[in-house]
């Protein structure tokens, strides 16, 4: 927004980012309260003497309405646009909000329609779109980076022993934002316990470390939260950087960017890959539609409120 010229304040919606406060606010955030008002309110201090033209939300985890009315009152003729990368079905915290909104968008096709919502995917930021144009030798064959959740081990460790079959190699970096959570999922849920502690990492990566892998990588795996429906910021990230993706979201197959060379669909509890997919090559995907899945094209659209066209065909589906 900055490098088109905007004047940009920008704060954490979140009083803390530590896993303690992402736990409180998915679960109870009635126990947060106090916290979370004393936090915007310190907001409302540092701005009050300041006037906007837009205010932009992203999820609307934590924001009180109070906060936003306090905003429209002190900045009349501001244009108020909300965004989630999250389906209401698995996190609505920001549901009580959507009547405050001008505009309001989601990542999820489905709740797109069933709101009567404005759809709009996720994006690749800049450092990815670069990866498209180095020349392509691969470290890996396959790659996956993510946190430890649901049957994500299961997968990989099916994914690593087909590809040790084929002669193919590997990349796995699972993480988990605390051994506590670690050791209490192993205790409790099935597709757990077969987890090696040893492959477990407590750091997450950071974006330049993310972006040095996908370098390396030939093909990107992504395995989707159960039951999600809207497509992650790894798809848009694998197929930015002109890398082949292989995901477990056969809702990809309704994008207009969806090609069968660069896209593999597996099904979790099928999980079969073909060798001819690793054998060729990414096949480019035209200029216009790149860019309207880049970072950039997102900013575009979210703050023009102009439809690209592109994401019609995928509503087309679920009406």
């Amino acid at each position: 927004m900055e490098n088109q010229g905007a004047l940009v304040d920008l704060f954490d919606e979140r009083p803390s980012n530590s896993f303690f406060t992402k736990a409180i606010l998915r679960i109870k955030k009635e126990l947060y309260t106090v916290k979370i008002n004393e936090y915007f309110k310190a907001i409302i201090e540092k701005i009050k003497d300041y006037k906007y033209d837009y205010f932009l939300l992203i999820k609307g985890e934590a924001t009180p309405a109070f906060f936003l009315e306090f905003i429209k009152s002190n900045n009349p003729g501001i244009k108020f646009i909300f965004y989630t990368y999250d389906s209401f079905n698995n996190n609505s915290n920001g549901f009580g909000i959507l009547k405050y909104f001008d505009y309001k968008y989601t990542f999820d096709s489905k709740d797109a329609v069933k709101y009567k919502m404005k759809f709009r995917p996720l994006f690749f930021a800049p450092d990815y779109g670069l990866l498209n144009q180095i020349d392509k030798k691969f470290d890996y064959d396959l790659a996956f980076i993510g946190t430890a959740h649901s049957d994500r081990y299961m997968i990989c460790e099916s994914a690593r022993n087909w590809c040790e079959k084929n002669n193919f190699t590997m990349f796995t970096y699972y993480f988990s934002p605390s051994k506590t959570l670690f050791k209490f999922k192993k205790l409790t849920e099935k597709d757990f316990r077969t987890f090696d502690p040893a492959k477990i990492s407590f750091r997450s990566l950071k974006h330049k470390e993310i972006v040095d892998i996908y370098k390396k990588s030939k093909v990107i795996l992504d395995i989707t939260h159960k039951g999600q429906n809207g497509l992650t910021m790894r798809t848009f990230e694998t197929l930015g950087a002109g890398r082949k993706l292989i995901t477990t979201n056969p809702e990809i197959k309704t994008y207009p960017f969806y090609d069968p060379q660069n896209i593999w669909v597996i099904e979790r509890g099928n999980v079969q890959f073909d060798k001819k997919f690793f054998e060729t090559d990414f096949k480019e995907i035209n200029d216009q539609l790149r860019q309207t899945m880049s970072l950039e094209g997102w900013v575009n659209e979210i703050f023009t409120m102009k439809n690209p066209g592109y994401w019609d065909t995928v509503l087309e589906h679920k009406i």
